[in-house]
C-alpha cells in the first residue's frame, strides 16, 4: 500500500493512527511522491474498473468512475504540509461519498447477477463504507484516531471493486460465458 511506503519515507514524526494519509502527500514531504503515485494509481484503477465492469448498473459504474476522478484530484490538490485545506477537503469528501454510493447504485437484481452486485451485499458494502466515513469524520473532529479510521474506510473502498470483479469472473466461469 502506498501509505506504508510513504510513511516509512516520512519517518517517525508521522503518526499513522492520528494523522491522515493526505499528510503523506503534502508538498515537501520525503514520501510525498509515493503517496501521490498511490493516489494516481488508485484513480486509474477505479476508472478502468468502472469502464470494464459491464455487469454493474450504469449509475454505479459512473459513481465508481467519479471516485477514480476524485482520487486523481486528491493527487492534484494535495493537503498543505500544515493546517487544513478547503479545496483538498472538498475533493476528498466527494471521493468518500461517491465511493460509498457506488456499490448500491451498481446493484442488479435477479439470479443471474454476480453475488457482489446483488442488492444485499451491495447495500452492506455501502453501509460499511458510509459508517467508516462517519467514523473518520468523528475522529477528525475530535482529533482522535483519524488516520486509523481513514485507513479502514479507504481500504474497504479500494478492495470492494476487486471483490466485485472477482464475483463477476466467478459467475461467468460458472456459467461458461466470457467475463
Amino acid at each position: 500500500m502506498g501509505w506504508l511506503v510513504a510513511a516509512s519515507l516520512h519517518g517517525p514524526a508521522y503518526d499513522p493512527a492520528a494523522q491522515t494519509i493526505s499528510v503523506l502527500a503534502a508538498p515537501g514531504g520525503s514520501g510525498s511522491w509515493a503517496m501521490t503515485a498511490a493516489f494516481i494509481a488508485l484513480g486509474v484503477c477505479h476508472l478502468l474498473t468502472a469502464w470494464g465492469l459491464r455487469p454493474a448498473a450504469t449509475a454505479g459504474r459512473l459513481m465508481l468512475a467519479a471516485g477514480g476522478i476524485s482520487a486523481l484530484a486528491v493527487a492534484l490538490v494535495p493537503a498543505p504540509s500544515s493546517g487544513g485545506s478547503l479545496s483538498h477537503g472538498s475533493v476528498a469528501a466527494v471521493g468518500f461519498v461517491v465511493l460509498a454510493a457506488w456499490p448500491v447504485l451498481a446493484a442488479r437484481t435477479g439470479a443471474a447477477a454476480p453475488w457482489a452486485l446483488r442488492p444485499l451485499p451491495s447495500l452492506g458494502a455501502t453501509a460499511v463504507m458510509a459508517l467508516g466515513a462517519a467514523w473518520f469524520l468523528i475522529e477528525l473532529h475530535h482529533q482522535g484516531a483519524a488516520g486509523a479510521a481513514e485507513r479502514a474506510v479507504t481500504t474497504i473502498q479500494s478492495v470492494w471493486p476487486f471483490v466485485v470483479v472477482l464475483s463477476c469472473f466467478h459467475r461467468s466461469a460458472r456459467d461458461g460465458s466470457p467475463a
